[in-house]
């Protein structure tokens, strides 16, 4: 007698989908005889999208884009769930772990924008030249965004730019920037568009599949826009106690990802946020090190840390940054 299929739970947004895919494809090259299939679980961030995700203040409940997922790890409904790490929690509700990271993508964001020559038809459009940076829109230009990191680092390089809410897929956010006037560009993540298989051409043209006509994307620097804990990461979840699942886990997992996500939720966990709050860090590994740089705008204007350990103490370099910055 066969052995039960292994459930892989996910979202069902188009980028949760090409993540659980690519995941999906993983297992399966590592595990030829055993059987893997997806199931498709709605979770409460898919069901509030209209609630804010820019207020610190708002009453959104913890594990936006997880909790269900969980509870199908629980309930023994899923036997892992696929997560953008990014949207996982720090705390884990017992009997469950973080098990696996494949290998990191582009940790940096995309500044998406019209063309100058974008087919507005009769609408009065404002557009931009391609390779257009942030130094270089209008005083007062309008960017959408419901990031409260990314908010908060536009306005350190640009004071004066309005920054608004945004909501929506990836799609969707692209279409509001070609479509409506008042917005004159928004910021996604580059490895949420490289998963979605779009592509920024040398001179700027944004192409895939979906993309409206006449947009252009310039990809921001970690200089100018640290990422957020876990940014381009996919997080793998499993029950703690599942010694099979496990196994299979462990060929999914990129060593040098793992330590460097351990220590940034690490600083995320020592700083006592979510998903949502204003802070963000980006580790790297070099040698036997580790370097993390971490960013808050917790309590107003930016503070900035930054620590190098050994690549055994990733933790402790993380609870490290969040008590300078804390």
């Amino acid at each position: 007698m066969s052995e039960r299929p292994i459930i892989i739970g996910t979202r069902g947004s188009a980028l949760a989908l090409a993540q659980a895919n690519l995941m999906l494809a993983q297992c399966r090259a590592a595990f030829p005889t055993f059987t893997f299939a997806l199931k498709i679980i709605k979770t409460t961030g898919d069901k509030l999208q209209t609630a804010s995700m820019a207020r610190p203040d708002a009453s959104l409940p913890k594990g936006l884009f997880t909790k269900e997922l969980e509870v199908a790890l629980l309930n023994g409904q899923a036997d892992l769930a696929v997560h953008s790490l990014k949207d996982l929690p720090t705390d884990l509700p017992p009997g469950l772990m973080l098990a696996a990271t494949p290998e990191r993508a582009d940790v940096r964001d995309v500044l998406i924008y019209r063309a100058a020559e974008h087919p507005s038809g009769a609408k009065a459009m404002r557009g931009f030249k391609p390779q257009t940076a942030l130094k270089d829109f209008p005083r007062g230009a309008t960017i959408a965004t419901s990031s409260t990191r990314r908010k908060a680092q536009l306005q350190v390089v640009r004071p004066d730019l309005n920054i608004v809410e945004i909501r929506g897929n990836v799609a969707t956010r692209m279409k509001k920037v070609a479509d409506q006037a008042e917005l004159d560009a928004t910021v996604l993540a580059l490895a949420g568009l490289t998963r979605l298989n779009f592509t920024i051409s040398p001179a700027g043209q944004l192409h895939g599949d979906a993309v409206p006509d006449g947009l252009l994307a310039s990809v921001l620097p970690v200089a100018a826009m640290l990422p957020c804990v876990g940014q381009a990461a996919i997080g793998i979840e499993i029950r703690a106690d599942d010694e099979r699942i496990a196994r299979v886990c462990a060929r999914l997992n990129h060593r040098a990802t793992f330590l460097c996500v351990t220590a940034e939720r690490a600083f995320l966990h020592g700083m006592g946020g979510g998903c949502q709050s204003p802070v963000a860090a980006y580790a790297e590994i070099a040698g036997e090190q580790i370097t993390m740089r971490a960013l808050s705008f917790r309590d107003g204007p930016a503070k900035r840390s930054e620590g190098t350990l050994p690549l055994d103490a990733a933790a402790e370099l993380g609870a490290q940054l969040a008590t300078a910055l804390r």
